[in-house]
């Protein structure tokens, strides 16, 4: 039974957040005593408590996402409901309610459990600078996936069960997304800066490990002007995304791709359309991860295609020097020979050539790893020209009598450049 005083309610509550483990709050059923409702509904006003309704706040009551999004007097109606039908309120303390409460002492060390103590919300964000994913992505020990909005990562099942390998790195976090800081971003200024965020859960990092809570805290950058990719927020709410990003439309049009060729020609033009799990984004704006994101992307493409699909078409295997003719070289000879003109042709295959070349490039100079925020930049306008190639080339390819009727799988309804 809840002492229905103002301190008595107020202990209770504060108890029951910093005492409970996953910081949950004092849930009030419909037949509360009303006079306990009047306390709470004074406290409410005083700007100490906050309510959280399944109905309106969020389907779960018993974690609060974020400071409640409600006025002061909604919240209180929400009290004045209890006694009719319906499952209850569940009360939470507010920072102003927590200032001057001794954090427990089992959260020493712990800054994103000890910030949820102070009053921050299970889903509100803190964002991080991009490099803070780097040792989980180069540490075996770790499976580290990349999506186009998001990363999930965390320690593998042998290491897990590994017991030479230390508790303290036996970390997951399955809901990271990007943000992004485009202040000084010009789209067609290539030498302007997209500065991309890590957007984590302080309900996530609260659950790290010590050491690993103080490294993310050492990367942890203000949220002025920060707010998580649109796409992966509305996943975390349960949501579809609406669109779908360049490296998932890569693959998707690789796909397509594949289905009009085979429905021409009876062949599959590409070995492989499934996305490599470390095959996204720059971690890093440095020489050597752009060269290597480049061998990914070449493998994906130029290395990827299939000779038997272009002996299909007639394309040739050699020049007139009688020296053998790579894949790209086949593919635009096949599509001149369809009778695209030599400078449409060119401009088409413009995104799949700078990407061989730079390719070749780092296998024969000496390459210092400089650092050159560009990077960035550069590999979203890539993509995004690659893309628009890709796309063209199946819509050419779905004018084949044989593919008369041909739909893609999958159109989204919008596409993300990052």
């Amino acid at each position: 039974m809840t002492d229905p005083t103002s301190d008595g309610l107020m202990k209770a509550v504060v108890d029951r957040y910093l005492k409970s483990g996953d910081f949950n709050g004092l849930y009030l059923d419909t037949d509360v005593d009303s006079e306990l409702v009047g306390v709470a509904k004074g406290l409410v006003a005083d700007g100490k408590f906050q309510v959280m309704v399944s109905e309106v706040d969020y389907p779960n009551p018993h974690i609060r996402p974020w400071p409640s999004r409600r006025t002061i007097e909604s919240q209180i109606e929400s009290l004045d409901e209890l006694s009719g039908a319906g499952y209850g309120v569940v009360l939470y303390p507010t920072p102003l309610a927590l200032k001057g409460v001794r954090v427990p002492a089992r959260l020493k060390g712990l800054p994103f459990a000890t910030a949820m103590a102070k009053g921050r919300g299970t889903l509100e964000v803190a964002y991080f600078s991009f490099d803070v994913l780097e040792p989980y992505r180069n540490d075996p020990r770790y499976r580290f996936r990349y999506g186009d909005f998001g990363v999930d990562m965390g320690i593998g099942d042998e290491a897990y069960l590994d017991e030479t390998e230390l508790e303290r790195d036996k970390v997951s976090l399955s809901h990271l997304g990007f943000a992004y800081d485009l202040a000084g971003y010009d789209r067609t200024d290539e030498e302007t800066p997209i500065v991309r965020r890590v957007a984590a859960f302080y309900g996530d990092l609260a659950k790290l490990t010590p050491e690993h809570q103080q490294r993310w805290k050492s990367y942890q950058v203000a949220e002025d002007g920060l707010e998580p990719h649109p796409a992966w927020w509305m996943t975390q709410m349960g949501h579809w995304a609406d669109g779908i990003g360049p490296f998932d439309y890569l693959f998707l049009q690789l796909e397509n791709l594949n289905a009009l060729w085979t429905g021409a020609f009876g062949e599959a033009l590409f070995k492989h359309t499934d996305r490599p799990e470390e095959f996204g984004w720059l971690l890093r704006p440095s020489q050597r991860e752009w060269d290597e994101f480049i061998v990914q992307l070449d493998k994906v493409l130029s290395e990827n295609i299939r000779h038997d699909a272009l002996d299909a078409v007639g394309a040739p295997r050699k020049d007139k020097s009688d020296q053998n003719l790579g894949t790209l070289s086949r593919l635009s000879a096949f599509l001149e020979d369809k009778g695209i003109e030599s400078a449409t042709v060119k401009d088409l295959m413009q995104p799949l050539r700078s990407i061989r070349q730079a390719r070749q490039r780092p296998a024969h100079a000496l390459r210092a790893n400089i650092t050159d925020k560009s990077f960035v930049h550069r590999q979203v306008a890539l993509l995004e020209d690659l893309n628009d190639t890709l796309r063209e080339l199946a819509r050419w390819l779905s004018t084949h009598p044989k593919n008369r009727g041909w739909k893609s799988h999958f159109e989204p309804d919008n596409y993300y450049r990052m």
